[in-house]
């Protein structure tokens, strides 16, 4: 028989009613589905009663002092029950804050007074992307490329700048990056994700906790979100993608070093003007070159201006003076 006769056998009237004995099978696995589903559910609502029972009983408990003496709290005149719901409802609520919060409301110690040297500025450095570049490879795994210009920042700075690197990364991460980073120790602190304030998703730096002088603080970071409490505090570079060609630090010191050697008061009225720069070291070098040409052009009209001079000079003292005198 052709295939194409195959195809169009009329089905038979078993086929049409359907198979009794699968259908029953197709029940029972619609039964067992249901049951391992009840048991699942059951199984987990139990496992966490007790899971929540042992964290409220671990997380409840009166804290100790060093002999094993029960320390009093606000909770001790509560029945037992809610005692324990409500310290672990505080320790989780005090956790979320520790998340949330920087660790501290004066992330530095006090500026330094005399004998010792404090500069007059800060500068806060963001490490990823800023200062080093993350790569990956099968061989190596993860590595971390170091920015041209790094070594100039830190030296030309160090005496105008108290250097911060203030990083959103973790300690147990940034910690020896920076150790590798700066060997002859130019950075005066270093903070981390724990110093930040978590807001909308970000690690923000608030320059309110730095226990410094908002006036003369500067923040460098690839991330405008990073100093969005304080935008015009901030320059927002460009992120470095590892390129050894970039030489954005080089401009980076130019630019905060002319800051400070101009005697700057308050270096948000400078940042405002470079707030809205897609690239503000682009946007610095450009008006830096056309105040270099405005500054050759004036003194080329002082220069022509000078030559001229002596004989207009000369023709007066002739009017003034007898011509004996002038022999």
């Amino acid at each position: 028989m052709p295939f194409s006769s195959f195809l169009s056998l009329p089905q038979t009237s078993e086929d049409a009613q359907g198979n009794p004995e699968s259908e029953e099978q197709q029940r029972k696995q619609k039964e067992n589905k249901a049951r391992a589903k009840k048991f699942l559910l059951r199984t987990a609502g139990v496992l966490g009663l007790v899971g929540s029972g042992f964290m409220v009983y671990t997380f409840g408990s009166s804290a100790l002092d060093e002999e094993g003496n029960k320390i009093p709290d606000e909770f001790d005149n509560d029945p037992p029950v809610a005692q324990q719901i409500k310290r672990t409802y505080k320790y989780f609520k005090d956790y979320r804050q520790m998340i949330i919060e920087p660790t501290s409301p004066k992330l530095l110690p006090d500026p330094l007074k005399e004998p010792y040297y404090q500069p007059p500025y800060t500068l806060v450095l963001e490490l990823k992307n800023v200062l080093l570049h993350p790569e990956w490879s099968l061989e190596t795994g993860w590595r971390f490329k170091k920015r041209a210009g790094i070594d100039n920042l830190f030296q030309q700075l160090a005496p105008l700048y108290e250097i911060v690197i203030f990083t959103s990364e973790t300690g147990m991460t940034a910690f020896p990056l920076i150790d590798g980073l700066d060997p002859h120790g130019f950075v005066s602190y270093r903070l981390f994700r724990d110093a930040t304030r978590y807001s909308d998703g970000h690690h923000v730096k608030d320059i309110s906790c730095l226990n410094r002088d908002p006036e003369r603080v500067v923040i460098v970071d690839c991330n405008r979100e990073a100093f969005k409490l304080q935008p015009y505090n901030g320059l927002a570079i460009k992120a470095w993608d590892g390129n050894s060609e970039d030489r954005a630090l080089y401009d980076l010191t130019t630019f905060l070093k002319t800051i400070a050697t101009s005697g700057v008061s308050d270096v948000r009225t400078v940042l405002e003007n470079y707030s809205l720069e897609e690239d503000p070291l682009e946007a610095f070098k450009r008006r830096q070159t056309q105040l270099e040409q405005e500054e050759q052009q004036r003194l080329a009209e002082l220069s022509q201006l000078s030559k001229r001079q002596p004989m207009s000079l000369g023709s007066i003292a002739g009017r003034f003076w007898p011509r004996s005198k002038q022999q």
